[in-house]
């Protein structure tokens, strides 16, 4: 399974979980902000990945980076890996 795939199934499970509802339309374009998660969405997204994948590239980098985009979100998965 390539890794966009997997980031993005364990996005629809962390909506699930946290009864958010994504929006219809989500891409490599979507906005996070506009993605249907809430913050508490995203810390559980993280953290998920973290145990899937096992890193965080979040706590690896030097300089903050916060996506815009989930293509962005998935880049720095795929940067840091």
């Amino acid at each position: 399974m390539e890794l966009r795939d997997k980031i993005l199934e364990v996005v629809v499970e962390v909506a699930e979980l946290s009864e958010c509802e994504l929006v219809s339309d989500f891409n490599d374009s979507t906005i996070l902000l506009e993605s249907g998660l809430d913050s508490l969405g995203f810390a559980i997204l993280v953290a998920r990945l973290e145990e899937e994948l096992d890193y965080d590239p979040f706590a690896e980098m030097e300089n903050a980076v916060y996506p815009t985009t989930f293509a962005e979100f998935v880049s720095i998965y795929s940067q840091n890996k």
